[in-house]
Protein backbone atom coordinates (compact mmCIF):
# COMPACT_ATOMS: atom_id res chain seq x y z
CA UNK A 1 0.00 0.00 0.00
CA UNK A 2 1.50 3.30 -0.44
CA UNK A 3 1.72 6.66 1.54
CA UNK A 4 -1.13 7.66 0.23
CA UNK A 5 -3.24 5.14 0.10
CA UNK A 6 -2.50 4.28 3.82
CA UNK A 7 -3.41 7.80 4.54
CA UNK A 8 -6.95 7.60 3.05
CA UNK A 9 -7.57 4.81 4.78
CA UNK A 10 -6.47 5.87 8.08
CA UNK A 11 -8.61 8.90 7.46
CA UNK A 12 -11.81 7.17 6.52
CA UNK A 13 -11.47 4.61 9.67
CA UNK A 14 -10.94 7.97 12.13
CA UNK A 15 -14.22 10.17 10.77
CA UNK A 16 -15.50 6.20 11.56
CA UNK A 17 -14.54 5.99 14.98
CA UNK A 18 -13.94 9.42 16.31
CA UNK A 19 -16.72 10.86 18.05
CA UNK A 20 -17.22 14.44 19.90
CA UNK A 21 -19.45 14.73 23.07
CA UNK A 22 -20.05 19.09 22.63
CA UNK A 23 -22.20 19.05 26.13
CA UNK A 24 -18.76 17.78 28.31
CA UNK A 25 -16.27 19.29 25.80
CA UNK A 26 -14.67 15.85 25.19
CA UNK A 27 -13.51 13.97 22.29
CA UNK A 28 -12.82 10.16 21.45
CA UNK A 29 -10.54 8.42 19.12
CA UNK A 30 -11.15 4.96 18.53
CA UNK A 31 -9.74 4.73 15.11
CA UNK A 32 -5.96 3.37 16.06
CA UNK A 33 -7.58 0.28 18.23
CA UNK A 34 -8.20 -2.91 15.71
CA UNK A 35 -11.41 -3.69 16.76
CA UNK A 36 -12.78 -5.82 13.71
CA UNK A 37 -16.24 -4.90 12.02
CA UNK A 38 -19.35 -6.27 13.69
CA UNK A 39 -17.31 -5.72 17.01
CA UNK A 40 -19.95 -3.03 18.66
CA UNK A 41 -22.62 -4.96 17.22
CA UNK A 42 -21.32 -8.43 18.43
CA UNK A 43 -20.98 -6.26 21.91
CA UNK A 44 -24.75 -4.86 22.03
CA UNK A 45 -26.34 -7.67 24.09
CA UNK A 46 -23.86 -7.32 26.72
CA UNK A 47 -23.70 -3.71 26.82
CA UNK A 48 -27.39 -3.71 27.34
CA UNK A 49 -27.16 -5.79 30.89
CA UNK A 50 -24.03 -3.79 32.15
CA UNK A 51 -26.72 -0.69 31.35
CA UNK A 52 -29.23 -2.29 32.74
CA UNK A 53 -26.74 -3.02 36.05
CA UNK A 54 -25.63 0.58 36.27
CA UNK A 55 -29.49 1.81 36.27
CA UNK A 56 -30.45 -0.47 39.03
CA UNK A 57 -26.89 0.52 40.87
CA UNK A 58 -27.87 4.09 40.59
CA UNK A 59 -31.43 3.28 41.98
CA UNK A 60 -30.15 1.87 44.78
CA UNK A 61 -29.33 -1.84 44.67
CA UNK A 62 -26.85 -3.58 47.06
CA UNK A 63 -23.88 -3.65 45.02
CA UNK A 64 -22.11 -5.87 48.05
CA UNK A 65 -24.10 -8.16 49.17
CA UNK A 66 -21.75 -9.43 51.90
CA UNK A 67 -21.99 -5.84 53.57
CA UNK A 68 -25.63 -4.59 52.59
CA UNK A 69 -23.94 -1.71 51.15
CA UNK A 70 -25.53 0.62 48.21
CA UNK A 71 -22.59 2.10 45.77
CA UNK A 72 -23.98 5.70 45.39
CA UNK A 73 -20.61 8.00 44.29
CA UNK A 74 -23.07 8.99 41.07
CA UNK A 75 -25.58 10.87 44.09
CA UNK A 76 -23.08 13.17 44.63
CA UNK A 77 -22.99 15.62 42.07
CA UNK A 78 -26.86 14.30 41.57
CA UNK A 79 -28.52 14.51 44.82
CA UNK A 80 -32.16 14.42 43.93
CA UNK A 81 -31.14 10.85 42.30
CA UNK A 82 -30.58 9.32 45.47
CA UNK A 83 -32.85 6.73 46.53
CA UNK A 84 -33.71 8.65 49.93
CA UNK A 85 -34.56 11.69 50.80
CA UNK A 86 -32.21 12.11 53.82
CA UNK A 87 -29.56 10.97 51.78
CA UNK A 88 -30.56 13.64 49.43
CA UNK A 89 -30.38 15.91 52.27
CA UNK A 90 -26.88 15.22 53.46
CA UNK A 91 -25.18 15.49 50.12
CA UNK A 92 -26.73 18.72 49.59
CA UNK A 93 -26.32 20.05 52.84
CA UNK A 94 -22.49 18.24 53.03
CA UNK A 95 -21.48 20.32 49.89
CA UNK A 96 -22.97 23.59 51.34
CA UNK A 97 -20.74 23.25 54.62
CA UNK A 98 -18.29 22.60 52.75
CA UNK A 99 -18.17 26.10 50.67
CA UNK A 100 -19.33 27.95 53.81
CA UNK A 101 -16.27 26.18 56.05
CA UNK A 102 -13.93 27.81 53.44
CA UNK A 103 -15.33 30.70 53.20
CA UNK A 104 -14.66 31.03 56.44
CA UNK A 105 -10.88 30.25 56.48
CA UNK A 106 -10.32 32.13 53.18
CA UNK A 107 -12.09 35.04 54.93
CA UNK A 108 -9.78 34.87 57.81
CA UNK A 109 -12.98 34.66 60.50
CA UNK A 110 -11.43 30.98 61.50
CA UNK A 111 -7.52 31.72 62.13
CA UNK A 112 -5.04 29.50 63.15
CA UNK A 113 -2.49 29.92 66.66
CA UNK A 114 -0.48 32.36 64.87
CA UNK A 115 -3.19 33.79 62.11
CA UNK A 116 -4.99 33.16 59.01
CA UNK A 117 -4.75 29.93 57.22
CA UNK A 118 -2.10 30.01 54.66
CA UNK A 119 -1.37 26.37 54.20
CA UNK A 120 -3.49 23.11 54.43
CA UNK A 121 -2.09 19.24 54.81
CA UNK A 122 -4.38 16.76 54.04
CA UNK A 123 -3.80 13.33 55.73
CA UNK A 124 -4.98 10.00 53.94
CA UNK A 125 -4.07 6.98 52.47
CA UNK A 126 -5.46 5.52 48.97
CA UNK A 127 -8.43 7.51 47.53
CA UNK A 128 -8.03 9.53 50.60
CA UNK A 129 -5.01 11.36 48.76
CA UNK A 130 -4.99 10.22 45.43
CA UNK A 131 -7.85 11.83 44.60
CA UNK A 132 -7.36 15.28 46.42
CA UNK A 133 -3.54 15.02 45.24
CA UNK A 134 -4.46 14.53 41.29
CA UNK A 135 -6.76 17.49 41.34
CA UNK A 136 -4.69 19.77 43.26
CA UNK A 137 -1.96 18.96 40.89
CA UNK A 138 -4.45 19.30 37.91
CA UNK A 139 -5.87 22.82 38.62
CA UNK A 140 -3.44 24.51 41.72
CA UNK A 141 -2.20 27.72 40.98
CA UNK A 142 0.69 28.47 43.60
CA UNK A 143 1.00 31.75 42.73
CA UNK A 144 -2.81 32.89 43.66
CA UNK A 145 -4.40 29.64 45.45
CA UNK A 146 -5.90 30.67 48.60
CA UNK A 147 -4.19 28.03 50.60
CA UNK A 148 -0.90 26.15 49.71
CA UNK A 149 -1.70 22.04 49.79
CA UNK A 150 0.60 19.63 51.38
CA UNK A 151 -0.09 15.98 51.79
CA UNK A 152 0.68 13.03 53.71
CA UNK A 153 -0.02 10.15 52.07
CA UNK A 154 1.73 7.26 53.38
CA UNK A 155 3.56 5.99 56.61
CA UNK A 156 7.12 6.51 55.67
CA UNK A 157 8.39 8.46 58.71
CA UNK A 158 11.79 10.02 56.04
CA UNK A 159 8.47 11.11 53.73
CA UNK A 160 6.66 13.09 56.40
CA UNK A 161 9.61 14.58 57.59
CA UNK A 162 9.88 16.01 53.95
CA UNK A 163 6.59 17.05 54.10
CA UNK A 164 7.21 18.86 57.66
CA UNK A 165 10.20 20.49 56.51
CA UNK A 166 8.32 22.58 54.13
CA UNK A 167 5.81 23.76 56.36
CA UNK A 168 7.38 23.68 59.83
CA UNK A 169 8.12 27.04 59.71
CA UNK A 170 4.27 27.80 59.28
CA UNK A 171 2.68 25.58 61.57
CA UNK A 172 0.35 28.13 63.39
CA UNK A 173 -1.34 29.13 60.08
CA UNK A 174 -1.92 25.45 58.64
CA UNK A 175 -4.74 23.43 58.61
CA UNK A 176 -5.03 20.07 58.64
CA UNK A 177 -7.32 18.34 57.22
CA UNK A 178 -7.17 14.48 58.32
CA UNK A 179 -9.53 11.65 55.91
CA UNK A 180 -10.35 8.20 57.40
CA UNK A 181 -13.99 6.53 56.91
CA UNK A 182 -13.48 3.90 59.46
CA UNK A 183 -11.29 6.11 61.35
CA UNK A 184 -8.81 3.22 61.79
CA UNK A 185 -6.59 3.01 58.87
CA UNK A 186 -3.55 3.01 60.35
CA UNK A 187 -1.20 5.06 57.60
CA UNK A 188 -3.79 8.13 58.05
CA UNK A 189 -3.60 6.94 61.90
CA UNK A 190 0.00 7.28 61.98
CA UNK A 191 0.18 10.10 59.94
CA UNK A 192 -2.45 12.17 62.45
CA UNK A 193 0.06 11.32 65.21
CA UNK A 194 3.07 12.77 63.33
CA UNK A 195 1.36 15.83 62.71
CA UNK A 196 -0.09 16.17 66.30
CA UNK A 197 3.33 15.48 67.62
CA UNK A 198 4.78 18.44 65.36
CA UNK A 199 1.77 20.55 66.21
CA UNK A 200 2.58 20.08 69.75
CA UNK A 201 6.68 20.18 69.59
CA UNK A 202 6.00 23.53 68.35
CA UNK A 203 4.64 24.75 71.50
CA UNK A 204 0.58 24.51 69.31
CA UNK A 205 -2.15 22.87 70.01
CA UNK A 206 -3.05 20.80 67.34
CA UNK A 207 -6.83 20.98 67.76
CA UNK A 208 -6.93 24.47 67.00
CA UNK A 209 -6.01 23.49 63.64
CA UNK A 210 -7.48 20.08 62.95
CA UNK A 211 -10.50 19.24 60.55
CA UNK A 212 -11.44 15.56 59.82
CA UNK A 213 -13.60 13.69 56.89
CA UNK A 214 -14.80 10.49 58.71
CA UNK A 215 -17.90 8.66 59.14
CA UNK A 216 -20.42 9.02 61.66
CA UNK A 217 -19.23 7.65 65.21
CA UNK A 218 -15.75 6.15 63.91
CA UNK A 219 -12.62 5.94 65.58
CA UNK A 220 -11.63 9.65 64.47
CA UNK A 221 -15.33 10.75 64.39
CA UNK A 222 -14.82 10.24 68.28
CA UNK A 223 -11.28 11.45 68.97
CA UNK A 224 -12.19 14.90 66.74
CA UNK A 225 -15.02 14.73 69.72
CA UNK A 226 -13.09 14.41 72.43
CA UNK A 227 -10.51 16.56 71.18
CA UNK A 228 -12.79 19.23 69.90
CA UNK A 229 -11.36 19.65 66.55
CA UNK A 230 -12.66 22.54 65.03
CA UNK A 231 -15.07 20.61 62.19
CA UNK A 232 -16.05 17.17 61.21
CA UNK A 233 -17.05 16.41 57.68
CA UNK A 234 -19.02 13.42 56.87
CA UNK A 235 -17.85 10.44 54.67
CA UNK A 236 -20.48 7.61 54.03
CA UNK A 237 -20.37 3.97 53.71
CA UNK A 238 -22.32 3.76 50.05
CA UNK A 239 -19.27 6.20 48.83
CA UNK A 240 -16.00 4.00 47.94
CA UNK A 241 -12.38 5.68 48.75
CA UNK A 242 -11.42 5.13 44.75
CA UNK A 243 -14.80 6.93 44.15
CA UNK A 244 -14.51 9.74 46.80
CA UNK A 245 -13.41 13.05 45.31
CA UNK A 246 -16.59 14.32 44.73
CA UNK A 247 -17.46 13.92 48.18
CA UNK A 248 -16.29 15.97 51.53
CA UNK A 249 -12.69 13.46 50.62
CA UNK A 250 -11.93 16.06 47.60
CA UNK A 251 -14.26 19.02 47.86
CA UNK A 252 -13.10 20.02 51.50
CA UNK A 253 -8.71 20.26 50.15
CA UNK A 254 -9.88 21.61 46.86
CA UNK A 255 -12.43 24.16 48.34
CA UNK A 256 -9.28 25.24 50.43
CA UNK A 257 -6.91 25.69 48.00
CA UNK A 258 -9.38 28.28 45.68
CA UNK A 259 -10.77 25.39 43.58
CA UNK A 260 -14.00 26.28 41.44
CA UNK A 261 -16.04 22.75 42.89
CA UNK A 262 -19.30 23.74 41.57
CA UNK A 263 -17.62 23.54 38.08
CA UNK A 264 -16.34 20.19 38.99
CA UNK A 265 -19.49 19.28 40.00
CA UNK A 266 -21.06 20.43 36.61
CA UNK A 267 -18.76 18.80 34.58
CA UNK A 268 -19.23 14.74 36.29
CA UNK A 269 -23.05 15.44 36.58
CA UNK A 270 -22.82 16.21 32.58
CA UNK A 271 -20.80 13.22 31.86
CA UNK A 272 -22.79 11.24 33.90
CA UNK A 273 -26.44 12.53 32.01
CA UNK A 274 -24.23 11.26 28.83
CA UNK A 275 -23.14 8.44 29.89
CA UNK A 276 -26.54 7.09 31.14
CA UNK A 277 -27.91 6.61 27.41
CA UNK A 278 -27.79 3.15 26.80
CA UNK A 279 -26.46 3.67 23.13
CA UNK A 280 -22.54 2.65 22.51
CA UNK A 281 -21.79 5.48 20.47
CA UNK A 282 -23.37 8.16 21.96
CA UNK A 283 -21.97 6.83 25.27
CA UNK A 284 -18.23 7.74 25.91
CA UNK A 285 -17.77 5.28 28.87
CA UNK A 286 -19.18 2.59 26.82
CA UNK A 287 -16.60 3.17 24.27
CA UNK A 288 -14.25 3.11 26.37
CA UNK A 289 -15.65 0.06 28.25
CA UNK A 290 -15.56 -1.98 25.07
CA UNK A 291 -12.30 -0.92 23.89
CA UNK A 292 -10.38 -2.03 27.14
CA UNK A 293 -12.77 -5.37 26.59
CA UNK A 294 -11.32 -5.53 23.18
CA UNK A 295 -7.98 -5.08 24.06
CA UNK A 296 -7.30 -7.32 26.23
CA UNK A 297 -9.99 -10.18 25.45
CA UNK A 298 -12.39 -9.86 28.55
CA UNK A 299 -9.17 -11.31 30.44
CA UNK A 300 -7.08 -8.22 30.96
CA UNK A 301 -4.37 -9.18 28.73
CA UNK A 302 -3.00 -6.09 27.62
CA UNK A 303 -1.80 -3.37 30.48
CA UNK A 304 -3.31 0.01 29.57
CA UNK A 305 -0.35 2.91 29.74
CA UNK A 306 -1.66 6.13 29.93
CA UNK A 307 0.10 9.15 28.83
CA UNK A 308 -1.04 12.50 29.00
CA UNK A 309 0.20 15.10 27.33
CA UNK A 310 0.05 17.64 29.88
CA UNK A 311 1.91 18.33 33.20
CA UNK A 312 -1.09 18.78 35.12
CA UNK A 313 -2.32 15.77 34.51
CA UNK A 314 0.73 13.94 35.43
CA UNK A 315 -0.94 12.36 38.68
CA UNK A 316 -3.82 11.10 36.74
CA UNK A 317 -2.07 7.47 35.86
CA UNK A 318 -1.81 7.07 39.65
CA UNK A 319 -5.31 8.34 40.10
CA UNK A 320 -6.52 5.43 37.69
CA UNK A 321 -4.60 2.85 38.70
CA UNK A 322 -6.62 2.98 41.80
CA UNK A 323 -9.74 3.06 40.65
CA UNK A 324 -9.24 0.52 37.97
CA UNK A 325 -6.97 -1.78 39.49
CA UNK A 326 -8.64 -2.02 42.86
CA UNK A 327 -12.22 -2.10 41.04
CA UNK A 328 -11.20 -4.80 38.42
CA UNK A 329 -8.56 -6.84 39.85
CA UNK A 330 -10.20 -9.48 41.55
CA UNK A 331 -10.10 -13.39 41.56
CA UNK A 332 -13.56 -14.82 41.51
CA UNK A 333 -16.23 -13.40 39.28
CA UNK A 334 -20.35 -12.84 40.62
CA UNK A 335 -20.48 -16.96 40.54
CA UNK A 336 -17.93 -17.89 42.50
CA UNK A 337 -15.91 -18.72 39.73
CA UNK A 338 -12.15 -18.35 39.70
CA UNK A 339 -11.33 -15.84 36.95
CA UNK A 340 -8.36 -13.61 38.25
CA UNK A 341 -9.68 -10.41 36.48
CA UNK A 342 -7.89 -6.84 35.99
CA UNK A 343 -6.38 -4.48 33.68
CA UNK A 344 -3.14 -3.20 34.93
CA UNK A 345 -2.57 0.73 35.05
CA UNK A 346 1.13 2.32 34.40
CA UNK A 347 1.68 5.78 32.98
CA UNK A 348 3.87 8.79 32.47
CA UNK A 349 3.42 12.33 30.72
CA UNK A 350 4.19 13.63 27.29
CA UNK A 351 6.91 14.07 25.82
CA UNK A 352 8.22 13.39 29.10
CA UNK A 353 7.16 9.21 27.91
CA UNK A 354 9.13 9.84 24.60
CA UNK A 355 12.63 9.61 26.54
CA UNK A 356 11.51 7.21 28.64
CA UNK A 357 9.77 4.14 27.65
CA UNK A 358 8.12 4.66 24.12
CA UNK A 359 11.18 2.45 22.65
CA UNK A 360 9.92 -0.15 24.13
CA UNK A 361 6.17 0.67 23.34
CA UNK A 362 7.16 0.74 19.70
CA UNK A 363 9.60 -2.33 19.41
CA UNK A 364 9.55 -4.44 22.81
CA UNK A 365 7.04 -6.24 24.36
CA UNK A 366 3.38 -6.00 23.32
CA UNK A 367 1.15 -6.31 25.93
CA UNK A 368 -0.43 -2.99 26.53
CA UNK A 369 -2.74 -0.80 24.80
CA UNK A 370 -2.22 3.15 24.98
CA UNK A 371 -4.33 5.65 26.34
CA UNK A 372 -3.73 9.22 25.05
CA UNK A 373 -4.85 12.65 26.85
CA UNK A 374 -4.75 15.22 24.39
CA UNK A 375 -5.27 19.10 25.54
CA UNK A 376 -5.87 21.50 22.88
CA UNK A 377 -5.18 24.83 24.87
CA UNK A 378 -1.39 25.00 26.06
CA UNK A 379 -1.67 27.87 28.13
CA UNK A 380 -4.40 31.05 29.00
CA UNK A 381 -2.10 33.63 27.33
CA UNK A 382 -0.16 33.68 24.54
CA UNK A 383 3.00 32.17 23.50
CA UNK A 384 6.18 32.72 22.22
CA UNK A 385 7.61 30.84 19.00
CA UNK A 386 10.29 28.94 19.88
CA UNK A 387 11.24 28.58 16.25
CA UNK A 388 9.58 30.82 12.99
CA UNK A 389 5.66 29.90 13.76
CA UNK A 390 5.93 27.63 16.36
CA UNK A 391 5.34 27.50 19.97
CA UNK A 392 6.90 25.07 22.91
CA UNK A 393 2.75 23.91 22.84
CA UNK A 394 2.96 23.41 19.14
CA UNK A 395 6.44 20.87 19.55
CA UNK A 396 4.15 19.18 22.41
CA UNK A 397 1.35 18.59 20.03
CA UNK A 398 3.79 17.04 17.56
CA UNK A 399 5.50 14.50 19.74
CA UNK A 400 1.59 13.69 20.92
CA UNK A 401 1.16 12.83 17.35
CA UNK A 402 4.19 11.77 16.25
CA UNK A 403 4.19 9.02 19.01
CA UNK A 404 0.40 7.86 18.12
CA UNK A 405 1.53 7.25 14.85
CA UNK A 406 4.95 5.72 15.55
CA UNK A 407 3.14 2.68 17.49
CA UNK A 408 0.42 2.77 15.37
CA UNK A 409 3.01 1.69 12.18
CA UNK A 410 3.87 -0.91 14.74
CA UNK A 411 0.71 -2.40 15.24
CA UNK A 412 0.05 -0.65 18.87
CA UNK A 413 -3.25 0.00 19.83
CA UNK A 414 -4.44 3.44 21.20
CA UNK A 415 -7.54 5.64 22.48
CA UNK A 416 -6.94 8.90 22.44
CA UNK A 417 -9.28 11.47 24.57
CA UNK A 418 -9.31 15.05 23.54
CA UNK A 419 -10.23 17.91 26.30
CA UNK A 420 -9.88 21.36 25.68
CA UNK A 421 -8.38 22.41 28.92
CA UNK A 422 -7.92 21.29 31.86
CA UNK A 423 -10.71 23.30 34.07
CA UNK A 424 -12.43 22.37 37.23
CA UNK A 425 -15.29 21.04 34.57
CA UNK A 426 -13.03 19.02 32.72
CA UNK A 427 -11.30 17.67 35.91
CA UNK A 428 -15.24 16.38 36.94
CA UNK A 429 -15.77 15.35 33.37
CA UNK A 430 -12.59 12.59 33.40
CA UNK A 431 -12.99 11.78 37.10
CA UNK A 432 -17.30 10.65 35.82
CA UNK A 433 -16.17 9.14 32.83
CA UNK A 434 -13.93 6.75 34.03
CA UNK A 435 -15.88 5.91 37.22
CA UNK A 436 -18.79 4.74 34.73
CA UNK A 437 -16.16 2.45 32.06
CA UNK A 438 -15.12 0.94 34.84
CA UNK A 439 -18.17 0.25 35.98
CA UNK A 440 -19.52 -1.16 32.44
CA UNK A 441 -16.48 -2.84 31.91
CA UNK A 442 -17.16 -4.86 35.49
CA UNK A 443 -20.59 -5.83 34.28
CA UNK A 444 -19.07 -6.88 30.77
CA UNK A 445 -16.79 -9.29 32.65
CA UNK A 446 -19.37 -10.39 35.41
CA UNK A 447 -17.27 -9.05 38.34
CA UNK A 448 -17.95 -6.96 41.69
CA UNK A 449 -16.05 -3.24 40.91
CA UNK A 450 -17.07 -2.32 44.47
CA UNK A 451 -15.40 -4.66 47.28
CA UNK A 452 -11.70 -5.05 47.73
CA UNK A 453 -11.03 -8.21 49.53
CA UNK A 454 -7.45 -8.20 48.19
CA UNK A 455 -6.92 -5.16 50.00
CA UNK A 456 -8.48 -6.25 53.28
CA UNK A 457 -6.21 -9.06 53.28
CA UNK A 458 -3.37 -6.88 53.17
CA UNK A 459 -4.09 -4.54 55.82
CA UNK A 460 -5.14 -7.91 58.20
CA UNK A 461 -1.26 -9.84 56.92
CA UNK A 462 0.36 -6.02 58.22
CA UNK A 463 -1.12 -6.43 61.45
CA UNK A 464 -0.01 -10.16 62.12
CA UNK A 465 3.62 -8.67 61.54
CA UNK A 466 3.07 -5.81 64.10
CA UNK A 467 1.85 -7.71 66.38
CA UNK A 468 4.95 -10.48 65.68
CA UNK A 469 7.24 -7.50 66.45
CA UNK A 470 5.64 -6.59 69.49
CA UNK A 471 6.27 -10.45 70.82
CA UNK A 472 9.65 -10.06 69.35
CA UNK A 473 10.47 -6.77 71.62
CA UNK A 474 9.02 -8.19 74.88
CA UNK A 475 11.15 -11.20 74.60
CA UNK A 476 14.40 -8.87 74.35
CA UNK A 477 13.56 -6.34 76.62
CA UNK A 478 13.19 -9.77 79.07
CA UNK A 479 16.22 -11.06 78.45
CA UNK A 480 18.89 -7.85 78.21
CA UNK A 481 22.21 -10.01 79.05
CA UNK A 482 21.30 -12.48 76.10
CA UNK A 483 21.32 -12.33 72.04
CA UNK A 484 18.69 -14.13 70.24
CA UNK A 485 19.91 -15.80 66.29
CA UNK A 486 16.64 -15.72 64.01
CA UNK A 487 15.72 -19.04 64.64
CA UNK A 488 16.43 -18.78 68.79
CA UNK A 489 13.84 -16.26 68.85
CA UNK A 490 11.66 -18.33 66.54
CA UNK A 491 11.83 -20.94 69.14
CA UNK A 492 11.66 -18.30 71.86
CA UNK A 493 8.27 -17.07 71.15
CA UNK A 494 6.59 -20.07 69.40
CA UNK A 495 6.80 -18.62 65.41
CA UNK A 496 8.08 -20.42 62.68
CA UNK A 497 7.89 -17.61 60.17
CA UNK A 498 11.70 -16.79 60.74
CA UNK A 499 11.63 -14.65 57.07
CA UNK A 500 9.60 -12.14 58.97
CA UNK A 501 11.61 -12.25 62.12
CA UNK A 502 14.71 -11.75 60.39
CA UNK A 503 12.94 -8.86 58.37
CA UNK A 504 11.22 -7.54 61.60
CA UNK A 505 15.28 -7.61 63.50
CA UNK A 506 16.73 -5.62 60.77
CA UNK A 507 14.34 -3.02 60.74
CA UNK A 508 14.25 -2.72 64.46
CA UNK A 509 18.37 -2.68 64.52
CA UNK A 510 19.06 -0.11 61.92
CA UNK A 511 16.80 2.55 62.94
CA UNK A 512 18.45 4.13 66.15
CA UNK A 513 16.39 4.63 69.32
CA UNK A 514 14.74 1.22 68.98
CA UNK A 515 17.03 -0.36 71.83
CA UNK A 516 17.95 -3.19 69.64
CA UNK A 517 21.48 -3.95 68.82
CA UNK A 518 23.09 -6.29 66.11
CA UNK A 519 25.82 -8.49 66.39
CA UNK A 520 27.26 -10.09 63.03
CA UNK A 521 27.59 -13.69 62.38
CA UNK A 522 29.42 -15.38 60.02
CA UNK A 523 27.02 -15.17 57.48
CA UNK A 524 23.57 -12.66 57.26
CA UNK A 525 21.27 -15.89 59.03
CA UNK A 526 23.62 -15.97 62.21
CA UNK A 527 23.44 -12.40 63.36
CA UNK A 528 22.05 -12.26 66.97
CA UNK A 529 20.02 -9.48 68.23
CA UNK A 530 19.86 -8.03 71.69
CA UNK A 531 18.18 -5.22 73.00
CA UNK A 532 14.41 -4.55 72.65
CA UNK A 533 13.75 -0.85 73.55
CA UNK A 534 12.76 0.89 76.42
Amino acid sequence: MTTSSAGSTNWERFQSAYTEFPTIELAIDVSRMAFPAGFFQSMAAPMQRAFASMAALEAGSIANPDEKRMVGHYWLRAPELAPAPELRREIEETVASVKAFAREVHEGRLQGATGPFARVLVIGIGGSALGPQFVANALGQPASDRLLVSFFDNTDPDGIDKVLSSIRADLGRTLCVVISKSGGTKETRNGMLEAQSAWEKAGLRFAQHAVAVTGAGSELDQHATRQQWIRRFPMWDWVGGRTSELSAVGLLPAALQGIDIDRMLAGARACDALTRLPEIRSNPAALLALMWHHAGGGRGARDMVVLPYKDRLELFSKYLQQLIMESLGKELDLAGHVVNQGIAVYGNKGSTDQHAYVQQLREGLHNFFVTFIEVLRDRPGTSIEVEPGVTSGDFLSGFYLGTRQALHEKGRESITLTVREVSPFAVGVLIALFERAVGLYASLVNINAYHQPGVEAGKKAAGAVIALQGKIQSTLRANPARSFTVEQLGAAIGADDLESIFKICEHLSANPGRGVRKAAGSNPFLASYSGGGA
